[in-house]
């Protein structure tokens, strides 16, 4: 059994696409899938499954979802091993390691995307985009920041979702624990 975790983008949001966990977790066993753990509201699955494919498994909770709860929600799903290395290999200053938020990329972005995209600065704000992740340091809140999650979506012309060091590393340890 292979340890992923899917991570949903822009759900129960300010009221807007509900998917209660309780409900996501009977889905996803409803799917086959394993050891299935949700961790806090924002759409973060833990689970386990003998598919060796990421992309079968994003396209079967995608349309599970549309037709349990009759929206479209994007999926991106790593495996352990993915997730954590790109939590490991944080290129951002080690004082920024904590504040770092993670925007995990579905897909590698064309290299003039990312060209254009590493061109930007924005006051209190750095970031480092690679071939599976953007690791950017909000220096005044992500709720403030300019190089947010739609930002980098709209620059890169890539699905992204993005998470807190502390998700990432609450993630992880779900993931470890299995």
């Amino acid at each position: 059994m292979i340890t992923y975790v899917a991570l949903l983008r822009g759900i129960n949001v300010a009221g807007q696409k509900k998917v209660p966990m309780a409900e996501l977790r009977a889905l996803m066993n409803e799917l086959s899938f394993k050891n299935v753990q949700t961790y806090i509201q924002s759409g973060n699955v833990v689970f386990q499954t003998s598919e060796q494919s990421s992309a079968v498994i994003e396209r079967k909770i995608s349309e599970a979802i549309q037709n349990t709860f009759h929206f479209e929600v994007p999926v991106l799903v790593k495996t352990y091993s993915e997730l954590q290395t790109i939590f490991e290999v944080n290129p951002l200053d080690k004082a920024q390691f904590e504040s770092t938020y993670f925007t995990l990329l579905h897909h590698m972005p064309s290299e003039d995307a990312i060209e254009t995209a590493s061109k930007e600065q924005f006051v209190n704000e750095s970031f480092k985009i690679t071939a599976t992740c953007v690791y950017v340091f909000p220096g005044n809140g992500y709720g403030k920041a300019k190089c947010n999650n739609n930002f980098f979506e709209r620059k890169l012309k890539v699905s992204a979702t993005t998470r807190n060091f502390k998700t990432m590393q609450k993630l992880l340890s779900l993931c470890s624990d299995l």
